[in-house]
């Protein structure tokens, strides 16, 4: 059996026309707002390229593809995200993504976590898309049009992340032994990530109606990945909580080999196009 992952066409809400308002001089973020879109867009960026890493090593070839379309569709929201940011300080979607070092990310811990093994990674995109779920389905009735025309976008797109993640985890869990024993693993060890998603963040008080309160996304997620997990034979891995602060530019070991590996080319080049 193979899992396939489709979708239907999304509103067509790009970086390309987003860079083009912001080229006029029609569309420009606070500080403010622009570092709140700067967190979203490192955690979809780093997410993107951690999946990317799967490309020719999926355990199928249509996984390859799956996979290979999720990371896209997180690098389009990336690229929303930080072209909308960047409208703040005179920076591009590139500048951002290549040009900052380690401690200016502002993605969270989770999202930089190595991809490990194909269950490992199954459990990473599990919590993340329920979480993307949540947010930009709040996001979506922003009052900064902006972000609520990415959010908009997005939800459509993380929808579909989530059932491939859930096709994944009951497919697994309910597997052999051996894939049950895997998934289990791979839950285990992304769960201490989890409660640095939903940690109030107290930068966003001056954003109310804006942003979206990440603490206030907590019920939507314990409503439905414990029942997930649960539905597969799996066990809820017991609360254990990280140092986290990705928010504040604190990374896990494994990130900064993954920002020298995305930032190489461009480094290397400054100001090449091809």
């Amino acid at each position: 059996m193979s899992v396939r992952h489709t979708r239907p066409a999304s509103p067509v809400v790009t970086a390309e026309s987003l860079s083009e308002q912001v080229g006029s001089g029609g569309l420009v973020a606070s500080d403010a707002v622009a570092r709140y879109a700067l967190g979203l867009g490192d955690d979809a960026l780093i997410l993107a390229q951690r999946l990317g890493e799967w490309i020719a090593h999926g355990p199928e070839i249509e996984e390859d593809i799956a996979l290979g379309n999720i990371g896209l569709d997180l690098l389009g929201h990336a690229r929303s995200l930080l072209t909308y940011a960047g409208s703040a300080w005179g920076k591009s979607e590139d500048d951002l993504a290549y040009f900052r070092d380690e401690s200016e990310f502002r993605c969270l811990q989770l999202f930089e976590q190595p991809n490990g093994d194909f269950a490992a990674t199954i459990a990473r995109q599990l919590l993340a898309s329920t979480y993307f779920v949540a947010l930009y389905r709040a996001l979506a009735g922003s009052q900064d049009p902006t972000l609520a025309a990415i959010a908009g976008k997005a939800v459509r797109e993380v929808d579909y992340h989530l059932d491939h993640s859930v096709q994944w985890l009951l497919r697994l869990g309910l597997g052999t032994d051996e894939s049950h024993r895997r998934m289990q693993r791979g839950l285990d060890a992304m769960w201490p990530f989890v409660d640095e998603l939903f940690r109030p963040q107290p930068e966003l008080d001056a954003l109310a109606g804006i942003a979206v309160d990440p603490a206030s996304l907590r019920g939507e997620f314990d409503a439905t990945v414990p029942r997930l997990v649960t539905e597969a034979g799996l066990t809820v891995p017991k609360p254990f909580r990280a140092r986290g602060g990705g928010r504040s530019g604190v990374h896990s070991e494994a990130f900064g080999p993954l920002l020298a590996q995305m930032q190489v080319l461009a480094r290397a080049y400054p100001g090449a196009t091809w």
